[in-house]
């Protein structure tokens, strides 16, 4: 069980990094660039660890590789700052919460896997909370906004699922690299196309820039997939409710945002599915022999996170 605590506690440190985003590019990065943003966190921390590692894709894993850098990051990226743009920070993330029951079914039809009862509940009660704490009654409500975040969300999901069914790589901190570096020269040339780059950036811009590639990217990412090697995809799902937790704290420490009561109950709610999931997912199982559980990772900007909390 302390194993098991410790794979969570690390996992967990993704999702709740990833919950800094919005303070990071609200406060440091240059306005109005969210492609930019996206680029600059995929591309320099993925050329970066390959600096390190200098290793390549062995055998199938060239083109899995391929795949699961597309989808972590070429396609969900694009998509999930799509959907900020267009859906208040609230509608998103109740709608980036639900990926835990995306990945439970994805789990069944890929990995043959059913997810405990215990969990799936966790899960409900974890989207119910998000819902409470980040929606307000001034939500709107885009279709294509919506649309974009369903297929991030979906698009995660079946990445973490489809890890999980290919198996650790040889070299997991390598093919990160590979991932991010295949991620961020797909969205390069889209960048430079929609958005072109800024006549001027600044030190701080550097400074959000760095954190965001070194923290929030890569060594958020390598823990993540560690997480997804070593834990049941359900569980990883469930720890993403991190993300819009550390947002509100971040928006209530640094941005000096408040709470009203009923986003104090749904924060309250959220943690506690969170808790119980994990509890539930990773306690010891009395029966005749072992029996597969499923449980993947669920991240979504809070209200007001108009520059993508998300991953």
């Amino acid at each position: 069980m302390a194993t098991i605590r410790r794979d969570l506690l690390l996992t967990a440190l993704a999702p709740a990094s990833w919950g800094t985003t919005y303070v990071v590019t609200t406060t440091l990065l240059p306005p109005d660039r969210p492609m930019l943003a996206a680029a600059m966190r995929a591309l320099p921390a993925g050329l970066v660890l390959l600096a390190m590692t200098r290793k390549l894709p062995q055998g199938s894993w060239w083109w899995k590789t391929v795949v699961l850098g597309l989808l972590n990051f070429g396609a969900f990226f694009p998509l999930i700052f799509f959907a900020a743009y267009r859906l208040p920070g609230g509608v998103a993330a109740t709608i980036g919460s639900v990926q835990p029951l995306i990945v439970t079914a994805l789990s069944l039809v890929v990995l043959r896997v059913r997810t405990s009862r215990a969990v799936l509940g966790a899960a409900l009660v974890g989207t119910a909370g998000v819902a409470l704490l980040t929606l307000t009654a001034a939500a709107r409500i885009d279709p294509l906004g919506i649309a974009a975040m369903l297929v991030a969300t979906t698009l995660m999901g079946l990445a973490i699922v489809l890890a999980k069914k290919w198996g650790p790589p040889r070299e997991p901190l390598a093919m990160t690299g590979w991932q991010l570096t295949i991620g961020g020269l797909v969205l390069a040339p889209i960048t430079l196309g929609v958005e072109g780059l800024p006549a001027s950036v600044t030190m701080t811009n550097v400074l959000g820039f760095a954190y965001l590639g070194v923290i929030g990217t890569a060594l958020a990412y390598t823990l993540w997939f560690r997480g997804i090697d070593r834990l049941a995809p359900a569980s990883v799902s469930l720890l993403g409710l991190t993300n819009p937790l550390v947002a509100t704290l971040a928006g209530l420490l640094i941005l000096g945002q408040t709470l009203t009561p009923w986003q104090i109950v749904g924060f309250a709610v959220a943690l506690g599915a969170l808790v119980v999931g994990q509890l539930s997912g990773n306690s010891p199982r009395r029966g005749s022999g072992p029996r597969r559980t499923a449980q993947g990772p669920s991240a979504a900007p809070r209200e007001n996170l108009h520059s993508a909390s998300a991953r």
